[in-house]
C-alpha cells in the first residue's frame, strides 16, 4: 500500500469521524441525523484506496480446493488408464496362449493322424505309432509350458503396471499436497501483510479521532468559557439599569 494511498485512507477517516461527530442530534435521544449519501461516498472511496492484496490472498485460499481436487481426479484417473491397460494386455496375452495351444494341439492331432495313416499302411511299423504319440505329447507340454510362461509373464507385467500407478498417484498427491500448502503459506503471508498495513492505518485514524476529539472538547469548553464571562458582565449593567 503506497505513502498517498494511506495518506488518502487516513483523510477519508478522519472526514468521516468528522461528519458522525458534528451530525445534529435528535431531540430527547442519542441518536442523530446522517447525510447518507456523503457517507456513502466516502465509504466507496475508502473501499478503493484500500489494497488489492486482500481479495488476492482470498482468491489464492479458494483456489487451494481446486487444485487439490483437480490432482486427485488426475491421479485417480492415471490408476485407472494403468490398470485397465494391464487388464487388456494380460487378456491380449490369454488370448495369444490360447492361440499357441490351439495350434499345437491341431499339430499334434495332425501328427498322431499321420502316424494312424502311417500305422494303417505299415501295420507290423509300431514304432511310428510311438513315434507319433511322443511327438505329440511333447508338442502338448511345449504348448502348455509355453503358455504357463506367457501366464507368468503377463502376471509379472501387471504387477509392474499396477505398482507403478499407485507410485504414480501417490507422487501426483504428494506434489498437489506440497503446492497446496505453498498456497496457504503465500495466502497466509498477503492476508498477513495486508493485515498489518490495515491495522497501522487504523492506528493513525485512532490517533487522528482522538486528537479531533480533544480539539473539540477544548473547543466546546473554550466557547462554554467565553459564554459564562459574557454572561457574568451583563448582569452589573442589567442592575444599574
Amino acid at each position: 500500500m503506497t505513502d498517498e494511498a494511506l495518506r488518502r485512507a487516513d483523510e477519508l477517516l478522519s472526514e468521516l469521524i468528522e461528519v458522525v461527530e458534528t451530525a445534529r442530534a435528535l431531540p430527547m435521544s442519542v441518536s442523530c441525523v446522517l447525510p447518507r449519501e456523503r457517507l456513502l461516498d466516502l465509504l466507496d472511496e475508502l473501499r478503493e484506496v484500500l489494497p488489492p492484496e486482500m481479495d488476492e490472498a482470498r482468491t489464492v485460499i479458494a483456489t487451494r480446493e481446486r487444485v487439490l481436487k483437480e490432482a486427485y481426479e488426475r491421479a485417480e484417473q492415471t490408476r485407472i488408464r494403468a490398470v485397465k491397460e494391464a487388464d487388456a494386455v494380460l487378456a491380449d496375452v490369454g488370448h495369444r496362449a490360447e492361440q499357441i495351444t490351439q495350434a499345437a494341439e491341431a499339430s499334434a492331432a495332425e501328427a498322431v493322424a499321420a502316424g494312424r495313416e502311417e500305422h494303417g499302411r505299415l501295420v507290423a511299423a509300431t514304432t511310428v505309432h510311438q513315434a507319433a504319440a511322443q511327438a505329440a505329447a511333447a508338442l502338448r507340454a511345449d504348448a502348455e509350458k509355453y503358455q504357463a510362461q506367457l501366464s507368468a509373464d503377463a502376471q509379472l507385467y501387471d504387477s509392474k503396471i499396477r505398482a507403478e500407478a499407485d507410485r504414480y498417484a501417490a507422487d501426483a498427491r504428494s506434489d498437489a499436497e506440497r503446492y497446496a500448502t505453498k498456497l496457504t503459506a503465500d495466502a497466509d503471508g498477503y492476508v498477513e501483510r495486508t493485515l498489518a498495513d490495515l491495522s497501522g492505518v487504523l492506528h493513525k485514524a485512532v490517533g487522528t479521532v482522538d486528537q479531533g476529539r480533544s480539539s473539540l472538547a477544548n473547543r466546546r469548553a473554550d466557547e462554554w468559557v467565553g459564554g459564562d464571562t459574557h454572561r457574568a458582565g451583563d448582569g452589573p449593567t442589567s442592575l444599574s439599569a
